[in-house]
């Protein structure tokens, strides 16, 4: 096995969206949303006699706290991959490490697309990987719903108060505008701030959400759901489509119409525009469980009604490269504590 660089636009995407584990933060486009953004990535492939076995796009991050090589929701592993996954890993491991010293980051951060168990955790904790002391960066519980059944079959699978609140937003004149022009971006963005502040999180900033827009809209890849009521937008959702796959990735509403359930109807048609795509699977993108306080205990709440089931992948995974990872471990560990991750 060897890797190499690949710059072959149709391969990455051809053996990505053949694996049906694949999310978009492993897609084409999110390694140029990264590079318009002001990073460096490379886009590594796993060559096993000319064949790839695997990719790894790899995103160097400059964080106020320190640089770090960041693997979002990868590598991505062909499922035909017929060698012990441990030995294609440590080649990586391996790889990632000597891009580490010469890019003098202080930690190589994988979130792997892979299932939560021993056998892969053992993997990563006998080349030196220790967990990140961070909650997430990417989801690692989420809710997947499977929407290749039909429409009334989803809907009967629902929680029974969020099929009544999608009739009742229908009743009450909510109308859904399916768009990625700015205008819908900026209301979604007004509504984003508002959200913030109710749940305390940390935003993206304006320009960074635009430029994921942008990006991915030339695929036909993204769209901005918005929900309209009385001439006003009051509730929005930006959702990917990638593979086979739709992700609810944002999503905001305003509490000055908080009885108006339009979240709901919001959801529902992505739902439906994702299955008009011939799509199997809508991922609502990350849920807390059993975790009542926590700051997303609300919003995971309102994803589980629509249904679905949980799936868990390994910990976001941390390789130390030199001492100056330690101070980044200490922040964010007092970070995770303070947001009451």
């Amino acid at each position: 096995m060897q890797i190499k660089e690949i710059s072959d636009k149709f391969q990455w995407e051809n053996f990505v969206k053949s694996n049906k584990e694949s999310t978009f933060l492993h897609s084409w486009n999110w390694g140029e949303f990264n590079k318009n953004t002001g990073e460096k990535i490379w886009r590594l492939g796993i060559f096993d006699n000319e064949k790839i076995s695997a990719v790894a796009l790899v995103i160097k991050v400059n964080a106020r706290r320190g640089s770090f090589l960041f693997v979002p929701h990868g590598p991505v592993i062909s499922a035909k991959f017929n060698v012990q996954r441990s030995e294609l890993l440590k080649l990586l491991f391996d790889y990632l490490k000597d891009i580490g010293k010469k890019e003098k980051v202080s930690f190589v951060r994988i979130s792997p697309i892979l299932d939560k168990n021993l056998e892969n955790l053992e993997i990563f904790k006998s080349y030196g990987f220790k967990n990140a002391p961070i909650h997430m960066m990417h989801y690692e519980t989420t809710l997947i719903l499977d929407i290749s059944k039909r429409e009334d079959e989803i809907l009967k699978a629902m929680r029974k108060t969020h099929r009544n609140l999608i009739r009742r937003a229908t009743k009450d004149g909510v109308e859904i505008i399916q768009s990625t022009e700015e205008k819908y971006l900026k209301a979604f963005y007004d509504i984003h701030m508002e959200t913030v502040q109710r749940h305390k999180f940390v935003p993206f900033s304006y320009d960074y959400i635009k430029s994921e827009i942008d990006t991915f809209k030339n695929d036909n890849q993204i769209s901005i759901f918005s929900a309209k009521y009385n001439e006003k937008i009051i509730s929005s959702a930006i959702v990917l489509f990638y593979g086979n796959q739709a992700f609810y990735h944002h999503g905001a509403s305003s509490s000055e119409y908080n009885k108006i359930p339009s979240s709901y109807l919001n959801l529902w048609h992505a739902i439906k525009e994702a299955k008009a795509r011939g799509i199997e699977i809508f991922n609502f993108y990350g849920i807390v469980d059993d975790k009542p306080n926590h700051p997303w205990s609300g919003l995971s709440k309102f994803k589980k009604g629509f249904g679905g089931y949980k799936k868990n992948i390994l910990h976001c995974q941390d390789l130390p490269l030199n001492q100056k990872y330690f101070m980044t471990y200490f922040i964010e560990l007092i970070r995770k504590i303070k947001r009451g991750y």
